[in-house]
């Protein structure tokens, strides 16, 4: 077992007269000072790669010098898309778990809204499927969860404004959390006639482009306790499917296998259910992704999401709170380091320090960290007690 004993993480938004170091270290100076601990405490450190656009490269190498700090465990930076953060926050509980290191942090800077959208898109997103049979035709990320949306429709009888309900619960969460790029509330009006990106989905179900800087502090057990406010990291699973969009036998559009499988896994090493969890914070770039995901991981019927969604069972005060932080689409999406500020909301929950959004008698809560229709998930599962 591993403790999270420190957060620390800048707003989401745009910086723009600033370095990825300048942010990395205001970020991990705040988790360390949370924690009550230095730097000399630290065995490990796990970074997020940076975004192609940083001009730093070596990153860890080069904060392990800026910081001037000796490393004893190990200094890696990970990459895995959009699991990035989760698979930086997983490696830190793994080396501290094992019992390579007494104290490991988890931490990642993503910075990209200096860099044109076009540079962007081709960058990032224009070969992420297939080169031979995608990239020609322009498929993107969105467009293929546009497909999980007409197929979701098609099936099971949702309506546009039952989709709509799920940004609209987002933006109210994100509207009481101080560190989400976009505060201002919106109505399902609103996200039915924002500008259209690519049919069913329009503007107001996809994230923004987003910058911003996590840092995670993860202590044995016996350190956690010794400094006296800690959230234990009890459950962990991750299923990849051997897939990359399309497969070459026949898949469901309108469920993640590999959320089903990975929720199973976390569940099981933690000794719980589904039903036992007062929150969920996922990562999931659109509405139809979170919407699929809350089925997928157990918390509702098979066709049943979007009216649970839409009756208030996934906002603060319902059935089980999804995206408290006000998700992706709200609090931003900055993609390396996405995973690990969920990891920060659910701290802040278990805490009992998320303000205005706090969810009452929050004592277990999960977070996903996935990559949709590239068929990969994994979750972690925290509780206070």
């Amino acid at each position: 077992m591993a403790s999270v004993v420190g957060i620390g993480a800048l707003p989401v938004g745009k910086y723009v007269d600033v370095l990825e170091h300048e942010m990395m270290l205001r970020a991990l100076v705040e988790a360390m000072a949370d924690a009550g601990l230095s730097k000399n405490d630290i065995d490990a450190l796990v970074f997020c790669l940076p975004r192609p656009y940083a001009e730093q490269r070596y990153f860890g190498t080069f904060m392990a010098g800026y910081l001037e700090m000796p490393i004893d465990d190990i200094l890696v930076e990970v990459l895995g898309n959009g699991m990035t953060g989760g698979l930086a926050f997983d490696l830190a509980v793994d080396r501290v778990a094992s019992g390579k290191a007494k104290v490991a942090v988890a931490l990642g800077v993503n910075r990209e809204l200096h860099v044109p959208t076009g540079e962007h898109m081709h960058l990032s997103m224009r070969a992420v499927g297939d080169v031979d049979f995608h990239v020609p035709f322009g498929v993107t990320p969105i467009s293929w969860y546009a497909l999980n949306a007409t197929r979701y429709m098609h099936d099971y009888g949702l309506t546009r404004e039952q989709l709509a309900a799920i940004p609209v619960k987002n933006r109210k969460h994100a509207s009481l959390n101080p560190i989400a790029h976009l505060r201002k509330e919106i109505t399902v009006e609103d996200v039915l006639n924002a500008r259209p990106i690519v049919r069913p989905l329009g503007l107001l179900d996809v994230p923004p482009r987003s910058d911003g800087a996590v840092a995670i502090v993860v202590a044995r057990p016996d350190v956690a306790r010794s400094l006296g406010r800690y959230v234990d990291v009890v459950g962990r699973g991750f299923y990849h499917e051997g897939i990359h969009q399309v497969s070459s036998r026949p898949r469901d559009l309108t469920w993640f296998e590999s959320a089903e499988v990975a929720s199973a896994k976390a569940y099981r090493s933690a000794g719980i259910t589904a039903a036992d969890l007062d929150f969920l914070e996922v990562y999931a770039p659109c509405s139809i992704v979170e919407l699929i995901l809350t089925e997928s991981v157990g918390l509702f019927p098979r066709g049943t999401g979007g009216l649970a969604a839409g009756d208030g069972a996934t906002s603060i005060g319902g059935q089980v709170p999804v995206s408290p932080s006000g998700g992706l689409a709200s609090r931003g999406h900055p993609p390396h380091v996405t995973p690990l500020y969920n990891v920060y909301e659910a701290v802040q929950q278990l805490r009992g320090e998320a303000g205005a959004r706090q969810i009452a008698d929050a004592g277990i809560g999960a977070v996903t960290a996935e990559l949709g229709d590239y068929n990969a998930t994994m979750m972690h599962i925290l509780t206070n007690s």
